[in-house]
């Protein structure tokens, strides 16, 4: 029995030391590829999404930090910080009109155009990937999925699937929204009258009392 532990524990220290002498292997051609391709994983959202998958598959986190190895070798760090820094002036200076929700589209065009001149270098990726950097300043900036379309959700609170489902509705009408489209879904008066009214509050949904429809203005086409 000692025996077969002895054999068996030289096996699983064998074992993990070629995983980590191939780990290492793979992390030197990931250098290798980054100074190689450094200029493009700066300047395109392909070549940055295809490092990010490739650092994901052996556990290395390139924006773990904007002075570590991996920002210093090539910048991406301040990249997405600065995009982090940009997104929060953005979702701020449009918070009063849509009640701190925008369309991922709308965001992307407003940070090409936001630093002075038009940047065509920005992707709904990269996005996600600040926003998740800027989790760290607490509750406050989240990526929703609402039908087909993503929302970047700036004021605290989770939305509910109730909330999410009205937004849906509202998307599919130009942002236009009813208590008529929302009892086709079998909702009823209570469920329908709590989603609104919570909408309301956090002013995500305006409401046009003479023709008793909602309008979502994040979602206004």
């Amino acid at each position: 029995s000692s025996g077969i532990n002895a054999e068996y524990g030289d096996l699983a220290e064998l074992q993990l030391k070629q995983v980590s002498e191939q780990m290492e292997v793979f992390k030197t051609q990931l250098e290798e590829f980054a100074i190689k391709y450094k200029s493009e994983i700066k300047k395109t959202p392909e070549f940055r999404a295809h490092f990010q998958m490739m650092c994901s598959k052996i556990g290395v986190d390139p924006l773990a930090s904007s002075k570590g190895f991996w920002a210093q070798l090539l910048g991406v760090g301040d990249f997405y910080y600065e995009l982090g820094v940009q997104i929060v002036e953005v979702c701020l200076a449009t918070r009063p009109i849509n009640g701190g929700l925008i369309t991922m589209e709308e965001l992307c065009l407003r940070l090409e155009k936001s630093s002075g001149k038009t940047r065509k270098d920005i992707r709904s990726d990269d996005i996600n990937r600040a926003i998740a950097k800027l989790a760290v300043l607490g509750d406050g900036f989240t990526v929703v999925k609402v039908g087909k379309q993503q929302l970047v959700q700036s004021v605290p609170g989770e939305l509910s699937m109730d909330h999410t489902t009205a937004l849906d509705v509202a998307a599919k009408h130009g942002g236009q929204l009813t208590v008529e489209e929302l009892e086709r879904l079998g909702w009823p008066d209570l469920r329908i009258r709590s989603t609104l009214d919570n909408l309301l509050e956090q002013s995500m949904v305006w409401v046009d009392e003479v023709n008793s429809t909602y309008w979502v203005p994040a979602l206004f086409k």
